[in-house]
């Protein structure tokens, strides 16, 4: 199992359009590819997934079970009202890493509590687009997946 699950939460496929003056103007498109790049570092494979709906999202977690090495999600709107989110992550059991583009602690007050986190191995949160990629190096440590150079690439 070499494939890391990214799941992107509920207006998410906005990023880049939607208050950029908070979220920035990196989009959805530009975090895949940042994701995909860490991950070939590792010789990984990633599943990049975003959906609206909380049902889709619960299905795709359920389908990593046994399918996949790790999962790094960010939840959107779902990090603070989602239990259902939760559960699902507890249930397949495997390394999680919550990633959250903007700094939640220091938004509004109802934001700061995330059910997700409960489950999750690590949380990055307020370092844009490129939580995707520190995500995907604390996949590979818990995984015990050193860097693989790439070649061509220096070091």
């Amino acid at each position: 199992m070499t494939t890391i699950l990214v799941v992107n939460g509920p207006n998410l496929n906005l990023l880049g359009v939607r208050e950029p003056e908070l979220y920035g103007t990196a989009t959805l498109a530009d975090a895949e590819a940042l994701t995909r790049s860490a991950a070939d570092r590792h010789g990984f494979a990633v599943d990049f997934f975003q959906s609206n709906w909380e049902g889709a999202i619960l299905d795709r977690i359920h389908a990593a079970r046994g399918a996949a090495i790790g999962i790094i999600v960010n939840p959107g709107g779902l990090t603070s009202t989602s239990i259902s989110l939760l559960d699902a992550l507890l249930a397949v059991d495997l390394p999680t890493v919550e990633v959250h583009v903007t700094n939640i602690h220091r938004r509004e007050s109802w934001r700061h509590r995330s059910y997700v986190s409960t489950a999750a191995t690590a949380v990055i949160a307020g370092a844009g687009i490129a939580g995707y990629g520190f995500a995907v190096d604390v996949i590979a440590e818990v995984a015990g997946r050193p860097v693989r150079v790439v070649r061509g690439s220096p070091g």
